[in-house]
């Protein structure tokens, strides 16, 4: 694979192409794009332009592009707990780079970071950009802000370190300043840890921790400055607490109840469950170095986050695909795809989720998430029916950015 491959004008011809916004299979689409690697046609055609020979796909289900709007590129789960501390700057960039490569090769063309320290999701999003390293389109906040003490604060160091993390802001003005500075230094969205959390050192995740106030404050800073609010919200007060702020998504909504998905009803918040990684943390925590306490933690969790998950969407809560990954191995984030239908959505519910849904979060909803004239040719290719069987999306055979071939089992 080459990093700096550029896109020059081609086309696919997909034996079914799936059209996310109705969920029906269309047969014998033929996909064009432009130098630019966007969309100039798709429809039924038996013809492709005069010296463009059609990549064949006619043998597979094509769909856009996957997105996943919670991920940790520039971490790997069996660095948790005291682990952690060893993890250099420069370590966790090279990290973020091996795992940028591992999203896009499974499909998963956009992507959402919300948490990285030092701005190494920055550097990742810029080579990317650059065409210096193969990764998919990011949008990242860099450090996440935090109170002290908090769920994005660094709680394993002992008090003679005097050691914060990069996002702490305590109060309105010092939130509003923090911000600023995450902005500053190329944040395209604002991560705030609004309540506990499960895989950090003290606390509960039920517990708030942003204040009302000082959400309020980050929300108007951050709309005033073009960019939307992602909160991580276990508890049920802060959840509702986030929302009336104008947090525009709720991370792992864990503890949600019916007063909390009907607020994110009326004020069209994005619900973003990650219910996939209960499974992976409970098999494998204790040899990744995850602290006991957090292994309790999820245990208590895990199982009342998946029955909210079900009761949100069966009240028509808004909901996004976002799986936590860099908690489990990035490169398996398809396999939330079983757990969404599995807990109530069906197999286009969840397509739509990574699609769609997730494109409007991003603010993208006119560049990618489906496969139309005038969107990005970000194209992935599976063998069989995803609506038939959602899990055949964990083994892409295709992968497409914006009309520049990353994975091509097909021709092997």
């Amino acid at each position: 694979m080459l990093a700096k491959a550029q896109a020059a004008p081609g086309a696919v011809r997909c034996g079914k192409l799936l059209d996310v916004r109705t969920g029906r299979l269309l047969d014998n689409q033929l996909i064009l794009w432009d130098k630019d690697g966007v969309i100039t046609f798709a429809g039924p055609t038996n013809s492709a332009p005069s010296g463009i020979v059609p990549v064949d796909l006619s043998g597979l289900t094509c769909l856009p592009g996957l997105i996943d709007v919670h991920t940790h590129v520039t971490s790997d789960p069996q660095n948790s707990g005291y682990k952690s501390l060893g993890i250099s700057v420069p370590r966790e960039t090279v990290t973020g780079v091996k795992n940028a490569r591992l999203l896009l090769l499974s499909g998963f063309t956009s992507i959402r970071n919300v948490g990285a320290s030092h701005y190494t999701d920055v550097a990742e999003r810029d080579g990317v950009n650059d065409g210096e390293i193969p990764g998919p389109r990011m949008i990242v906040s860099g450090p996440p802000l935090t109170i002290t003490g908090g769920h994005c604060d660094e709680n394993l160091l002992p008090s003679e370190f005097n050691y914060k993390a990069e996002g702490v802001g305590d109060g309105p003005w010092a939130a509003r300043q923090k911000v600023r500075e995450v902005i500053k230094f190329g944040a395209d969205v604002i991560k705030i840890c609004a309540s506990g959390g499960v895989l950090s050192k003290g606390g509960h995740p039920g517990a708030p921790q942003y204040t009302s106030e000082e959400m309020q404050a980050i929300v108007s800073e951050a709309h005033k400055l073009g960019r939307k609010v992602a909160a991580h919200a276990h508890g049920a007060e802060s959840i509702k607490d986030a929302i009336r702020a104008g947090i525009d998504s709720i991370e792992h909504a864990s503890l949600i109840d019916d007063e909390g998905i009907r607020l994110a009803k009326e004020h069209g918040t994005y619900l973003v469950f990650d219910i996939y990684n209960d499974d992976y943390i409970l098999s494998n925590g204790e040899k990744n170095g995850v602290l006991p306490e957090s292994l309790d933690k999820e245990r208590q969790i895990g199982r009342l986050q998946r029955e909210n998950f079900r009761k949100a969407f069966q009240a028509g809560a808004r909901m996004a695909f976002g799986t936590d990954s860099g908690v489990y191995p990035h490169g398996d984030n398809a396999k939330q795809f079983a757990k969404m239908v599995e807990w109530g959505m069906k197999p286009i519910d969840a397509i739509q989720a990574a699609t769609i849904n997730a494109a409007d979060l991003l603010g993208q909803s006119d560049k990618v998430g489906v496969l139309e004239k005038g969107y990005y040719a970000d194209i992935v290719a599976v063998r069989g029916n995803p609506l038939d069987n959602v899990t055949i999306l964990e083994h892409v055979s295709f992968v497409m950015k914006g009309g520049t071939v990353y994975r091509n089992d097909i021709a092997r």
